[in-house]
């Protein structure tokens, strides 16, 4: 049986409540494999509220992206800490803190540094930009691509913290050079709305839409 005839569990009635795990049996779907209306709407055991999909799972997380792409550039232009050396203020940006590990002979932090502040926020960004995509166009094709592609996102995020943390050993770093002060710049701010935002629209995003055009007609 190809992929397209196997039928979902929605398409054959049941519902999965996200709070208990109960399986629960509906009197009929409508044609975007939604309950129809007058079917259940709660769960029988814990009295949840059922949903076929999370609600405005595509809504969310289009906003929270759009909204993390925008904090995301001026999270890497303005500076992210200010050292002051001596009396005088020295502002660093993200990728001007690791071009000074580089020439400090600390390449193993710098690069762990670029992965976790620079290249794990984008790809969040781009993976979910794609599945948005996807879902928008009704893109049919790849589907166990694009839900390897979430997975990664899903994994991914787990390291989330990764981007604070690293920042916190780049302070720490230049801190331990008998230096004055070290502030926090107005970048700092951005790259942790960044950093939450990506989380919540990763957490938002329903990877069953994906799936549902499939053999839908």
């Amino acid at each position: 049986m190809s992929i397209s005839n196997k039928k979902s569990a929605l398409r054959q009635g049941l519902l999965r409540c996200h709070n208990c795990g109960y399986i629960t049996t509906v009197l009929s779907t409508n044609t975007d494999n939604t309950p129809a209306a007058g079917t259940l709407n709660h769960c029988p055991r814990c009295d949840g509220e059922l949903h076929a999909r999370l609600p405005n799972s595509f809504q969310r997380t289009a906003a929270l992206l759009c909204s993390a792409f925008i904090l995301y550039i001026p999270a890497n232009i303005f500076p992210i800490m200010i050292v002051t050396k001596f009396g005088v203020p020295e502002p660093h940006t993200i990728i001007s803190g690791i071009v000074a590990l580089i020439n400090g002979g600390m390449i193993p932090i710098a690069t762990l540094v670029f992965i976790a502040s620079v290249l794990v926020p984008l790809i969040k960004m781009l993976g979910l930009s794609i599945l948005l995509w996807a879902v928008q166009h009704r893109w049919q094709r790849n589907l166990r691509l694009l839900t390897v592609v979430y997975r990664l996102i899903a994994f991914v995020g787990r390291w989330s913290m990764l981007d604070i943390f690293m920042i916190s050993i780049l302070v720490s770093i230049v801190s331990s050079e008998a230096l004055e002060q070290v502030l926090a710049g107005p970048a700092a701010t951005a790259f942790a709305a960044v950093v939450v935002l990506t989380m919540l629209a990763a957490n938002s995003f329903d990877p069953r839409l994906l799936w549902d055009r499939l053999g839908a007609h």
